[in-house]
């Protein structure tokens, strides 16, 4: 049963393939903000991966995220999470990103739970 509270953290290091400049949001080879929320996202995910019945994942649907600092390429960043409501299928995150220098990221994030089998078969149902 998932609860309020439950925290994760993962760590990865950052590479050119996660640049800016790589991922074309941006020019410079510094942490891509759309890496950053993947990271953020993955943190969420895992975290309550676990506590769900078998055939069951998460899907984001919502960030509200602030990147409030640059991370070289060669850097390692952590991300936290909190799980901090729990709405029948709905689920809201607190989450932070951290590099070797202190904060780099933080805002929330909003999950559901779905049947991943029906999910599926649904998103594929559009090309039919």
């Amino acid at each position: 049963m998932l609860a309020t509270g439950i925290t994760h953290t993962i760590s990865f290091t950052v590479t050119d393939t996660l640049s800016a400049r790589s991922m074309g949001s941006g020019s410079l080879d510094v942490l891509a903000t759309p890496a950053m929320i993947a990271g953020m996202e993955n943190v969420c995910m895992n975290c309550v991966q676990p506590h769900l019945e078998g055939g069951f994942t998460t899907v984001g649907t919502k960030v509200d995220i602030s990147h409030i600092s640059a991370t070289p390429v060669g850097d390692t960043v952590t991300f936290t999470c909190v799980l901090t409501e729990v709405d029948r299928k709905r689920l809201v995150f607190s989450v932070e990103a951290f590099d070797s220098a202190g904060k780099i990221g933080e805002g929330t994030h909003q999950r559901f739970i779905v049947d991943s089998v029906k999910f599926t078969e649904k998103a594929y149902s559009k090309k039919k």
